[in-house]
């Protein structure tokens, strides 16, 4: 039961604890799986957050360079951009937020720059993404990029640098860009040439044709066919049997040594007493022939050779089946071949370049090495002994490199003159000249000073650099010529002359004596140069009786006052006055001693009495002075207002109406003082201390001196008089204090250094050198200062001597000559003998032109070509024929009838020898023709340019100059002329005659400059009151020609619209109109009794000039203003003696301003006698209403348009004035008086001057031309000499233009070229077999040419050539023989290289992609029988880069259908036909015939290869699209004109298979109606037919509806009138 129990109980505990575990499982579950979650969540949120850097701010800090401090924001984001708070992003992934750097300063632009590198390869686009690539026809290439390394470096040593520093001064270089790799390029080869010979004249043969490649495979394109083609050819078989065996011949062996004597003996216990003498001789020849020069090693060895008989089939077969006589040697001597040896190279030599600098080339230092032992028996040459590779100056403390620059003299001074010659020569010598000028300076090299503190103080110091060679600076040369201004004088204007004063004392201050003057002034107009003392005199004097100081000038007089307090009768006015000294007012009290004015008589009318009118003003003088026959007078009158009644005071007499006084009464003697010119300004010694004279900076401290004048009294129109003539009081100054102009020194530069001595060789030993150097004028000497010195260039001998060393060839005895081991030839025919062909050697050394030995390498440097160390020699057998030299051929004595002759003579025993006797063999006299020595010349090239003679030129008769004479004239061509003998070749031109060229006359036309004439006088002023125009103009007097001046522009008459218009101003007041007063009214119906009633008065009114005394002498009418003129006549009414008698009215009042019909205006009159009783006097004012225009106006300022620029007088150009004027202008638009303006206070802000400018005619300046060049060529034909000019000054405004012509040639003597040539190699050629490895040989012959590439030359006397340096198309290793082979029967070959193809360049478009031009050349494979075609080699191609190719284009070219088949080729831009270069998607088709071929009746095969119906039959297809039958179609035949018996508006259809017989005359057009097209399907006409059909159907039957219905009746209308048409016209042209 316990048991029971525990078990129980146990169970309980465990599935208690099963439960407990399960929930504390799912709470840890949940407890993780919360804090996972949290996790995971955290995660999440913070992986949307992320930092983000802003870019790195400026680098700051205290110092440049290293050590500065950036910064950059750095915050946190969303991934969708906003910004949120930094604690959503996680800290540790924080970026940094500064960082050091390279602080940079603007210095640091000069010590840092980019380095960019060369563009790497194009590289397709597509291989960075495979996936893109299509395949498709290539068209215009295939996109591509190309990359390059860009790096900031430093300039002084190349380290990098950080890219910072160079992005802050320059951006930098982009990195990448596009590129087109081309289109794959097939191989492109020429047309077969023509078939070759047959290999065999009997029997079975080959012919073969080649072709050349143009353009080999590139870019992937398919490679190149056969070069070479192959056919049979058969003749009759051969008469003789064919030899199948060929004697062939190996190369040779490498040249070997003879083994030495130890050797040989191996074996041999017999000494060979023959051996032992030939072992012994040699060993004395190689002891003479040993060399003395460490140099050479030139050995002696022999050669061997393989010969062998060759199978047709290329099988090796025995000797005995080639049966031959005679075989070909086996051995011959020859040089052990040894490549050169030179020494280490040397160390590297200092930097030719010790400076630094960042503009100019880096320099170059070079290494050498020295030749140890020479080659010899075709061993290596020698590399070049000299190296040379850029460098720049390292390590610290390199100083910078000179710089230099241009400096200037000072502008010389302004000159007009130079300026007016260019126009016309006449005005070139005129003085006082102003305007537009020429100015002129020169320019000369000075080594820059860096520091241009430095430079200023120097400047200061007086200091200035040193001249170097003008070949040192390489900037562009300043300006020569400048334009310049030199102010023109103003001239002084002065005002009119004022009106005579009063007669005063000379000087109130101190009045004497009972002399005075009455004096007028006038007052200067503007500021002229110079001040007043310019000017005219400004006063005049008369002298005159009883002067007074002061005096009383009477104001105006009262009103009349009667005697006795009456009312009326006689009475006076008494006057107002003022104290007055020359019209100045002063006070009253100085007038105390003068008389008074009494008071004037005058009578107030009374009743019934004669009514006088005012007197009126005293009229102008009639003369400004009193003389023997002239008297001044003034004139007043007055009227009669009204005749008195009987018994009262009648009216005076007519004389009593006028009064007459004297006026001016002093004499025509008119003084005044004239002042001469100051003098020059003289040195003061009271103030001699301050004089000093002025540096070059400007800065200068002037003397102080004086200047003194004349000044005489002169009488008007008689000369000097008297100083107590004129007032003293007024007498000008005659002395005045001046500054005396400043003194300039002459300022030179210092020498130069001494030119460089010349120690070249070139002019001999003898010439001496010379060193010069120089100095320059920078500032000429004026106003006294130190004068430049007399020495500005000097010369002297060079000091150091010129060491000139000529080195030449030592060529020494040739040694013995060395045959071939006697061992080696033992085996051959005549081996007992010492006999045969061998070597010989010799010595070379390097000798100076004295003898003495020196180095081989400077021989090498200066001597030309090493002479050969060995040549081939022949030691003779016993049966050899020996003879001598050559001797010399003998001396021409004749023409070309005579011969001249050389000999020989037999040596030794051969004179004996019969087959030496054989003169057909072995002649001993060889003759030749003498040369002709006939010589022709012949002109070669084009006439030179026209050249004119240097020194004086020759002006033709009647030829105009003007300007320039050095460019124009009589002048000659030249044309070269060639001097050839009777070969045709080339000789010195003296052998034709003395003169080289032919000589023919020119003429450079001079230029005539365009011609006016002077200008006209002023026109009168446009107006003759107020602001006009006045015109003066030139008209045409000769055109231009030759290049001469332009003329301006002309006119529709062809005349030269040259003018100038400046405004005026017309006085107003100049010219007035005077009236007389009225007379008495003339009453027409005269009451004898009363005298009174309406009349007629008049008056007379004259135009009178008017002046500062008035008016006073009459003009035309028409001078005045004609609405201004005052009336001559009016009605009038008399007064009756008891009537009113009123004075005239008073001038009308102004009107207010503005106008306004409201306000008027008023004039009154004073009564001036009392009517009778019972009688009114009128009313004394009187209105009128004010109207606009009328009455009334208003008045505005106008200002003219400006003037044409005014120059002075003096100047031609430059700079003037340019003037309006200000004129005032009625409302209604007439001029008036500028008062009437002025008097309104209307606002003047205009400005009347203004400075303009005139351009400058300047003429075209170039400078003199060079001396003549060095020729072009130092001989042939197309040499030529050339002399330039260069454009000094551009023309401007309407000067000469340029004669381009900067640019003359003229031919050069013509002289013979003479050069090495090679002929051309013979045929190789295998001695004694039929074919193997043989020898080609050429010659090399001097020849003579005319220097151009295309003459192949002719040979000469190798004489000709002795100052040729020996070399071939410049080589100077002259190879005159060659290995070659002759193949043999059977054999499969080579062909030689072909020419190389012309340059084609990589293109699109016809554009060059730059990738530079391809050439290629090729080897062809010759087969001899075709059997041995798989021992054939491959063809070669070789292909080299070129320059200055052309792109090509390809297309196809199809000839004309010969059935169904025609030609197609494809051809290049050039002409040329070839195979592989068009695209084979575009190729036309060459064969038209139909597949299946057309077997139905009635069909025949298309051009496009598709079976159509014949003519008159129409398609029937298949389903299928295929033609099944082709079916009839009717015919249509229209008949012609011609044909009269047919009708034409019918139709008969016609059997086409019925004969029809057009015999008759029948010419109609047929039409066949073919409804269905080829595909079988009805054509669109026939539904359009179909269409029309039914549409005139639908028409037919409409009308006849129309027709047949029936119409209704109209109704009637009222006055149903008819309208009258009419036609608007709104302007448009249609209608």
């Amino acid at each position: 039961m316990r048991l029971r129990r525990k078990i129980t109980a146990s169970l309980r505990c465990s599935r208690s604890c099963a439960v407990s575990a399960q929930w504390i499982g799912v709470v840890l579950t949940l407890v993780f799986g919360i804090r996972n979650v949290k996790a995971e969540a955290d995660e999440e949120f913070q992986s949307v957050y992320v930092w983000k850097p802003g870019s790195w701010g400026r680098c700051m800090g205290e110092e440049c360079g290293p050590g500065g401090v950036q910064t950059r924001s750095v915050w946190c984001a969303h991934v969708e951009g906003w910004t949120t708070l930094p604690t959503n992003c996680k800290p540790s992934e924080r970026p940094e937020n500064q960082q050091n750097c390279f602080k940079v300063c603007d210095w640091h632009k000069d010590l840092y720059k980019w380095q960019v590198g060369e563009w790497s390869k194009c590289l397709p686009v597509a291989s960075r993404n495979p996936s893109s690539r299509v395949t498709s026809e290539c068209l215009k290439g295939e996109e591509g990029i190309q990359t390059r390394d860009v790096t900031c470096i430093e300039k002084r040593n190349g380290a990098a640098a950080e890219d910072v520093i160079c992005d802050y001064f320059e951006t930098k270089p982009h990195i990448e860009q596009a590129c087109l790799i081309p289109c794959p390029q097939n191989c492109v080869v020429t047309e077969f040439t023509s078939w070759s010979e047959c290999t065999k004249s009997c029997g079975v043969g080959l012919k073969h044709r080649i072709r050349q490649i143009l353009v080999p495979p590139l870019y992937g394109g398919e490679p190149c066919p056969n070069l070479t083609e192959f056919r049979t050819c058969t003749f009759n078989s051969c008469d003789a049997e064919e030899s199948i065996y060929s004697l062939r011949v190996g190369p040779w062996s490498a040249c070997s040594l003879p083994h030495t004597r130890q050797t040989r003996q191996v074996g041999k216990r017999v000494r060979d007493p023959e051996a032992r003498e030939l072992m012994k001789k040699k060993r004395n020849r190689n002891r003479q022939i040993r060399q003395d020069t460490k140099y050479f090693d030139v050995l002696i060895g022999y050669q061997t050779r393989q010969v062998t008989c060759m199978h047709r089939n290329g099988k090796t077969a025995a000797l005995s089946f080639c049966k031959q006589e005679k075989l070909p040697i086996t051995f011959q001597s020859c040089v052990v071949p040894k490549d050169c040896l030179t020494s280490e190279w040397s160390e590297w030599s200092p930097c030719s370049k010790s400076c630094y600098s960042t503009t100019t080339t880096k320099g170059f230092r070079t290494r050498t090495s020295s030749i140890k032992q020479f080659p010899v028996g075709g061993g290596k040459e020698c590399p070049s002994r000299e190296e040379k590779e850029p460098c720049a100056p390292q390590g610290e403390g390199v100083p910078p490199c000179a710089m230099y620059s241009w400096r200037t003299r000072e502008w010389s001074e302004c000159r007009v003159d130079m300026l007016l010659s260019q126009q016309d020569r006449r005005r070139g010598n005129q003085t006082s000249l102003c305007g537009g000028g020429i100015q002129t300076r020169e320019f000369y090299c000075v080594q820059a000073n860096e520091n241009p503190i430095s430079h200023q103080n120097k400047h200061k110091e007086k200091e200035v650099e040193k001249p170097v060679a003008n070949t040192l600076c390489t900037g562009p040369t300043p300006n020569t010529t400048q334009l310049c201004q030199i102010a023109c004088p103003i001239e002084c204007e002065v005002s009119p002359w004022s009106a005579w004063g009063p007669c005063t004392y000379e000087s109130c201050d101190d009045p004497q004596g009972k002399k005075g003057f009455k004096l007028r002034k006038r007052q200067i107009a503007n500021e002229p140069t110079g001040g007043a003392g310019n000017c005219p005199h400004l006063i005049e004097a008369i002298p005159c009786d009883d002067p007074s100081c002061y005096s009383w000038e009477v104001v105006r007089l009262g009103e009349c006052s009667p005697d006795n307090d009456s009312k009326c009768g006689p009475g006076v006015q008494t006057p107002e006055v003022q104290c007055v000294n020359s019209n100045h007012v002063v006070d009253r009290n100085l007038c105390r001693e003068a008389i008074y004015p009494v008071p004037v008589l005058c009578n107030v009318p009374c009743p019934r009495d004669c009514v006088l009118s005012k007197w009126s003003e005293w009229s102008s003088c009639s003369y400004t002075c009193s003389g023997k026959n002239t008297e001044g007078k003034q004139m007043r009158a007055r009227s009669i207002l009204a005749y008195a009644a009987e018994g009262a005071a009648q009216c005076p007499n007519s004389s009593a109406l006028q009064e007459i006084r004297s006026c001016n009464e002093h004499p025509c003697t008119v003084y005044h003082w004239q002042a001469g010119p100051w003098g020059p300004c003289i040195e003061d010694s009271s103030v001699a201390t301050l004089n000093s004279s002025t540096s070059w900076s400007g800065e200068a401290t002037c003397a102080v001196g004086m200047q003194t004048r004349k000044v005489i009294c002169m009488r008007v129109n008689v000369g000097q008089v008297g100083p107590k003539k004129c007032p003293e009081t007024v007498r000008p100054d005659t002395v005045r204090p001046c500054l005396l102009p400043c003194k300039k020194d002459c300022i030179v530069t210092p020498y130069s250094h001494w030119t460089p001595c010349d120690l070249s060789c070139n002019a001999g030993d003898d010439a001496k050198t010379i060193q010069s150097r120089h100095r320059v004028i920078i500032q000429l000497p004026s106003n006294g200062g130190r004068d430049c010195p007399d020495m500005l260039f000097e010369e002297k001998d060079c000091e150091t001597t010129r060491i000139c060393s000529n080195y030449r060839w030592k060529t020494h005895k040739w040694h013995r000559c060395q045959l071939v081991p006697w061992n080696v030839r033992q085996d051959s025919p005549g081996a007992h003998e010492t006999c045969g062909p061998g070597l010989q050697t010799r010595a070379i050394s390097c000798r100076k032109q004295d003898g003495g030995q020196v180095d081989i390498n400077n021989c090498l440097k200066w001597a030309g070509t090493m002479p050969p160390l060995t040549q081939h020699c022949q030691l003779p057998c016993q049966d050899d024929c020996l003879f001598t030299n050559w001797s010399k051929f003998s001396a021409c004595t004749g023409d070309c009838s005579t011969v001249q002759i050389r000999k020989r003579t037999f040596v030794g025993k051969s004179r004996k020898r019969e087959k030496c006797r054989n003169a057909q063999l072995f002649p001993l006299i060889e003759t030749q023709f003498c040369p002709c020595n006939k010589y022709t010349a012949q002109p070669v090239g084009n006439l030179s340019d026209c050249i004119l003679p240097e020194g004086k030129m020759e002006v033709l008769l009647g030829m105009k100059i003007q300007g320039d004479i050095k460019e124009c004239g009589r002048g000659y061509r030249y044309q070269a002329l060639a001097c050839r003998d009777q070969n045709n070749r080339l000789v010195e031109s003296g052998r034709c005659n003395r003169h080289a060229y032919i000589e023919e006359a020119c003429i450079i036309p001079c230029p005539s400059d365009c011609k006016l004439s002077e200008w006209s006088n002023w026109s009168r002023c446009s107006k003759s009151c107020g602001s006009g125009v006045k015109v003066r103009s030139k008209w045409l007097r000769e055109k231009p020609y030759n290049g001469g001046r332009p003329c301006p522009k002309l006119d529709h008459t062809n005349q030269a619209q040259v003018y100038e218009v400046v405004p005026c101003h017309s006085d107003c007041s100049q010219y007035v109109w005077i009236a007389e007063p009225w007379s008495v009214c003339k009453v027409s119906n005269v009451d004898l009794k009363d005298n009174c009633g309406e009349g007629v008065q008049t008056r007379k009114v004259r135009c009178m000039q008017n002046t500062i005394d008035g008016p006073i002498e009459p003009v035309e009418d028409y001078l005045c203003d004609p609405e201004e003129m005052p009336l001559g006549s009016r009605q009038c009414k008399l007064p009756c003696p008891d009537d009113c008698v009123v004075s005239e009215w008073t001038s009308w009042s102004n009107c207010p301003l503005p106008c306004n019909i409201s306000t008027v205006r008023e004039r009154s009159a004073v009564p001036l006698r009392q009517p009778g009783e019972g009688k009114p006097c009128p009313s004394e004012t009187e209105t009128e209403v004010c109207h606009l225009n009328k009455n009334c106006f208003h008045f505005m300022y106008n200002v003219t348009d400006w003037s044409t620029c005014q120059l002075s007088d003096k100047a031609v150009c430059g700079n003037g004035i340019k003037t309006r004027m200000l004129d005032c202008v009625r409302s209604d638009g007439k001029s008036v008086d500028l008062k009437f303006c002025e008097e309104l206070g209307l606002e003047k802000s205009w400005q009347m001057n203004s400075s303009c400018a005139v351009e400058c005619p300047v003429n075209c300046q170039l400078s003199d031309w060079s001396a003549w060049s060095a020729c072009s060529q130092s001989c042939g034909l197309t040499g030529v000499m050339t002399r330039k000019r260069t454009l000094i000054q551009p023309f401007q405004g309407d000067g000469r233009p340029c004669i381009m012509q900067l640019e003359q040639f003229k031919p050069c003597l013509i002289k013979p070229c003479y050069r090495w040539q090679y002929s051309e190699w013979t045929q190789c050629t295998v001695e004694d077999a039929h074919c193997g490895d043989g020898m080609k040989f050429r010659n090399i012959s001097c020849v003579v040419f005319d220097g151009s590439s295309d003459d192949p030359g002719q040979i000469v006397d190798d004489e000709l050539c002795a100052d040729v340096e020996p070399m071939v198309n410049g080589n100077k290793q002259i190879v005159l023989q060659a290995a070659c082979t002759v193949p043999c029967p059977g054999d499969c070959y080579l062909t030689e290289w072909s020419v190389w193809s012309s340059c084609q360049l990589t293109c699109v478009n016809n554009e060059d992609l730059g990738y530079g031009g391809v050439q290629v050349r090729t080897k062809a494979v010759i087969i001899q029988a075709m059997d041995n075609e798989h021992l054939c080699p491959e063809q070669e191609l070789e292909t080299r880069l070129c320059t200055g190719g052309s792109c090509y284009e390809y297309v196809w070219l199809a000839g004309a259908w010969t059935g169904s088949y025609r030609e197609v080729w494809c051809q290049r831009s050039d002409g040329i036909n070839v195979t592989g270069g068009c695209s084979a998607v575009n190729q036309p088709y060459a064969d038209r015939s139909c597949n299946p071929p057309c077997t139905k009746p009635h069909t025949y095969c298309s051009e496009s290869a598709v079976c159509v119906c014949e003519e008159g039959y129409t398609e029937v297809v298949t389903t299928d699209n295929l033609l099944d039958q082709c079916t009839m179609i009717p015919v249509l035949e229209i008949p012609s004109v011609e044909e009269k018996k047919a009708d034409v508006k019918t139709s008969r259809a016609i059997n086409p298979t019925e004969t029809y017989d057009n015999e008759q005359g029948h010419s109609g057009h047929m039409w066949f109606l073919q409804p269905f097209g080829a595909d079988g399907k009805l054509k669109t006409w026939v539904y359009g037919v179909a269409a029309g059909g039914f549409v005139l159907i639908i028409f037919i039957v409409s009308m006849s509806y129309l027709a047949c219905k029936k119409p209704k009746k109209p109704q009637r209308k009222q006055n149903n009138k008819l309208k009258p048409l009419t036609l608007a016209y709104d302007g448009d042209a249609d209608m």
